[in-house]
């Protein structure tokens, strides 16, 4: 019994160490149309985000309605894949997934109050595209 304990606990934080490692996304995002003048998340038109993503915007744009609780609320960037900022310069707001019976993976973060940078995320904040032309 001792030895089963041991292992499980062997096993427990093995598990908590390879959670806190960061790990490649399972694929490659697609290239984007073209980079960005700074450093940092690749650019998106506004055009190339899926329609819910361009909805989104819009319901940012005007300050809601939002269809969930956690819209609007603090994202505290703990990836650290957006640039360095103090806690409360990013918001997050769901981009609806057809289909999806939570909120999905889709999201948009806003930098600033008004916002002046937007990211957008697929794959639950592993990667980021900033998105040029929004406002």
């Amino acid at each position: 019994m001792r030895k089963l304990l041991g292992l499980v606990i062997v096993l427990v934080v093995a598990l908590l160490i390879w959670r806190q490692q960061p790990h490649a996304p399972l694929h490659e995002p697609a290239p984007p149309a073209h980079r960005s003048s700074t450093a940092g998340p690749h650019a998106s038109e506004t055009g190339q985000l899926p329609p819910e993503a361009r909805r989104t915007l819009a319901l940012i744009a005007r300050g809601g309605p939002f269809p969930h609780a956690q819209d609007g609320t603090v994202f505290g960037n703990y990836e650290g894949l957006l640039p360095a900022q103090p806690r409360g310069y990013y918001h997050e707001y769901t981009v609806e997934t057809p289909d999806a019976r939570t909120r999905g993976a889709r999201r948009i973060i806003t930098g600033g109050n008004p916002p002046a940078v937007y990211y957008y995320t697929d794959d639950h904040y592993r990667s980021f595209r900033r998105i040029e032309g929004a406002r």
